[in-house]
């Protein structure tokens, strides 16, 4: 069974990796530097999703800390690469589903707004490397998501027009950067969405289990199946 579109384009943390854990153990250990309180891993995921640098400036202000971001920076990517691999897990159903797309002859990249030279190791940790065929990261351009450019850039390279692709994400951040780009976007359901309307963004679909991508190869997506059209 083929797959409606010949290229996927994947944000990676909160759509295909469950890396919050590490990501608050990078911050709280910045914190531990500095000398101000930890924070639960729950607030650290409402900060995910806008690349290594904001994540940093929301951490400090939250913390009161009047720390430069420029001056953190160094520390806390020690800790950020420290933490890495972690405790860092795909979702469910990722592994099988990227096998089953590349069966079904589709392109896959990965576009986040992590630093670039954390992404291959990590797909490469959880076993995923080998499906994905190009990355973008959030310093690998002159801009990142939610600006155009970093899709625009996957598709170039994967051989397809933007309309042809895919872009699979959890966030207004991903949205914003597939609505830009002229690209058709599902959107997950358990990622790190922060304050984002999901169901009333206008995706394709929202998905509950990444597995449902498949889906959309056969039908149209049902109530009940694990997936709801976007509204």
């Amino acid at each position: 069974m083929s797959f409606p579109y010949p290229a996927v384009l994947f944000d990676l943390d909160g759509t295909l990796v469950d890396s919050a854990s590490d990501i608050a153990e990078a911050v709280n250990r910045l914190f531990d530097d500095l000398g101000v309180p930890r924070v639960p891993e729950a607030t650290v995921r409402g900060w995910i999703g806008d690349g290594a640098r904001q994540l940093l400036a929301t951490a400090l202000a939250h913390a009161g800390s009047d720390t430069p971001v420029d001056a953190a920076m160094d520390r806390f990517m020690v800790h950020y690469e420290a933490c890495l691999l972690r405790d860092a897990r795909l979702y469910p159903g990722v592994a099988e589903t990227l096998a089953a797309l590349r069966a079904r002859s589709a392109r896959l990249g990965v576009c986040t707004n992590k630093p670039e030279r954390f992404v291959r190791p990590l797909l490469a940790a959880l076993g995923v490397s080998d499906a994905i065929e190009a990355c973008v990261g959030g310093d690998s351009l002159p801009e990142r998501k939610p600006s155009p450019l970093p899709l625009l850039h996957l598709a170039a390279r994967l051989g397809h027009r933007p309309g042809e692709c895919l872009m699979v994400g959890d966030s207004r951040t991903d949205f914003l950067a597939a609505q830009a780009a002229g690209m058709p976007v599902v959107l997950v359901a358990y990622g790190y969405p922060r304050d984002f309307d999901l169901r009333r963004a206008g995706a394709l679909a929202v998905l509950e289990r990444f597995d449902a991508l498949l889906e959309l190869g056969a039908a149209p997506v049902a109530a009940g199946t694990g997936a709801g059209a976007g509204r």
